[in-house]
């Protein structure tokens, strides 16, 4: 059936794959050519400064992220799709940050792990345009492949790319994850949005670390969300200072962003806070076992980084908390851990208790 669809069909199916994307949840869907050309250089050129640190997928899979072809041959088009995900009954982001003794997760990592969340709806939309337009090559991509997806995005009119590198939409934000369709229909495309940050850099100016090295560059290596998450050893001793009570990636950037007042909260139980997770006290969090950290993160993107790294972050989070007898004891707890990683953050973390009394 697709070879015979005409222009009007495919006029229509887009339409429809926009209405069936809402009744899933999403927030919005757009449609885009393959063409990232400019992208492309603008990647390039941030591994050549080895922006990406550790993350070496991101220079493994060379042009395949900027040539979606290459990833699926046929690919004509990509269809792009938003889901808000900020919880809608959690504690006020800045008053976590301020409270030292409480532990800062990033807002996306408080409910279910998104993956799965938008895998199955994007799944189901396409089998959705499959019953409709017959069989067409498509795949489905949430975070799970080389695909710039921002750049896709933008180009499908979802939004623009802000100076913070995170795509912004003037009716919802920032807070919202992204997913995509890969498939050889050529749908008519959406126009592009284009950028409203004007001499806004709000964003630049509040970075913990300074990772946002200029307008629409991030050096990864800096971001705490990189530190936190992504790095796989020690966390560079002159930024643990800098990491505050951050134990989970940072959301600073979006916090401080003004189209984020216009932020719509999640659709979907999902993204409802577990756990706790929106306040809790540092030192409860440091008291799990392995045991305890596999167990109550069980469907929650946090677990991915393991009861290892979770006990370092959290270490160097407790280094920089108002001194107390409390925090001491519950480092000394630590002091033996069987990982060097986590004994090296935990010396350190009491070093940094000692010397602020």
């Amino acid at each position: 059936m697709m070879g015979r669809m005409h222009e009007t069909d495919l006029a229509r199916l887009a339409q429809q794959i926009k209405q069936w994307g809402r009744a899933l949840g999403f927030a919005e869907v757009g449609i885009a050519d393959s063409e990232l050309s400019a992208a492309e250089a603008g990647l390039q050129a941030w591994l050549d400064h080895g922006f990406h640190g550790e993350m070496d997928y991101m220079a493994a899979h060379g042009v395949k992220r900027s040539r979606p072809a290459e990833l699926l041959p046929g690919t004509r088009r990509i269809i792009s799709a938003r889901l808000d995900y900020f919880p809608p009954a959690s504690t006020d982001p800045h008053a976590v940050l301020a409270d030292a003794e409480t532990a800062y997760i990033s807002r996306y990592a408080l409910g279910r792990d998104y993956h799965k969340v938008l895998r199955n709806r994007l799944q189901t939309l396409a089998e959705q345009i499959s019953a409709a337009a017959g069989e067409h090559h498509f795949r489905v991509f949430t975070d799970s492949a080389p695909v710039l997806e921002v750049a896709l995005a933008e180009k499908s009119g979802l939004g623009w790319r802000g100076k913070h590198t995170l795509l912004l939409n003037r009716q919802h934000g920032s807070w919202f994850f992204l997913g995509e369709i890969y498939t050889d229909l050529p749908l008519p495309v959406d126009t592009p949005e284009s950028s409203h940050c004007g001499t806004c850099q709000a964003c630049i100016d509040v970075c913990p670390t300074q990772a946002i090295v200029a307008p629409y560059l991030l050096d990864a290596r800096r971001c705490i969300s990189y530190l936190t998450i992504e790095l796989k050893g020690s966390i560079p001793p002159e930024l643990r200072p800098l990491l505050g009570n951050r134990i989970y990636g940072c959301d600073d950037c979006q916090l401080v962003c003004p189209w984020n007042r216009f932020a719509q909260t999640a659709t979907l139980a999902d993204f409802g806070v577990r756990n706790g997770l929106d306040s809790a006290r540092l030192l409860d969090l440091f008291a799990w076992g392995e045991a305890d950290f596999n167990e109550r993160l069980t469907g929650s993107p946090i677990r991915r980084i393991g009861h290892e790294r979770w006990l370092r972050n959290i270490a160097v989070a407790l280094g920089n908390a108002t001194p107390s007898p409390e925090i001491e004891a519950a480092l000394g707890t630590q002091l033996n851990h069987p990982s060097a990683l986590v004994r090296e953050h935990v010396a350190w973390a009491l070093r940094q208790q000692e010397s602020a009394r």
